[in-house]
């Protein structure tokens, strides 16, 4: 299902890792989060303009027993330390081998976000960096944006609907007029 183009962008959903912070395998220690660049510019243009903002994240270290529920919880508090305070967080806990309808690129974790925030799918846009982010995003009916790293596959990069450099760039595609005022 493609997003309604009629309807006017209420949320953006973000992945964690990799896109609003540096991808650390793993992470549990609050310590080691480090925003990207922009991260925060972008977050606050968003809170400006009324947009509700979340955080979906697959979080398989949990399954695996590499990390605690509680450790995944104090990174992202530290996360809202850094970045400010978001509507919405979710994370999938399970391994992929669970087969779980949350874990992207299943729907499930973005499903979820719009009905807790209230709104229609179509009113939503992802913005992750790798190719289950925007699979989960089509899957979902929300608009998908890919912001590649150095770990994002080419095929990933080609196979997205739409692609951005950047923060800044995917919010120039979301809101052209709030966008440009993003030093």
């Amino acid at each position: 299902m493609e997003p309604s183009s009629g309807l006017r962008l209420k949320a953006v959903l973000f992945d964690r890792d990799g896109t609003l912070v540096r991808d650390v395998p793993y992470n549990g220690d609050p310590d080691r989060v480090r925003p990207m660049p922009q991260a925060r510019v972008v977050l606050d243009c968003l809170r400006a303009q009324g947009i509700a903002t979340g955080v979906l994240s697959n979080q398989s270290g949990i399954g695996r027993g590499v990390l605690t529920v509680g450790q995944v919880a104090a990174v992202n508090v530290r996360i809202e330390q850094l970045l400010g305070p978001f509507d919405v967080w979710d994370i999938c806990p399970h391994r992929p081998e669970d087969g779980c309808s949350c874990r992207k690129p299943a729907p499930g974790l973005i499903r979820r976000a719009c009905r807790r925030l209230g709104i229609a799918p179509g009113e939503a846009a992802y913005i992750g960096d790798i190719g289950s982010d925007i699979e989960a995003a089509r899957a979902a009916g929300v608009r998908g944006v890919m912001v590649p790293t150095a770990l994002t596959l080419p095929a990933e990069v080609d196979a997205a609907p739409e692609v951005a450099a950047d923060l800044r760039s995917a919010l120039v595609l979301l809101l052209p007029a709030a966008g440009r005022s993003v030093p």
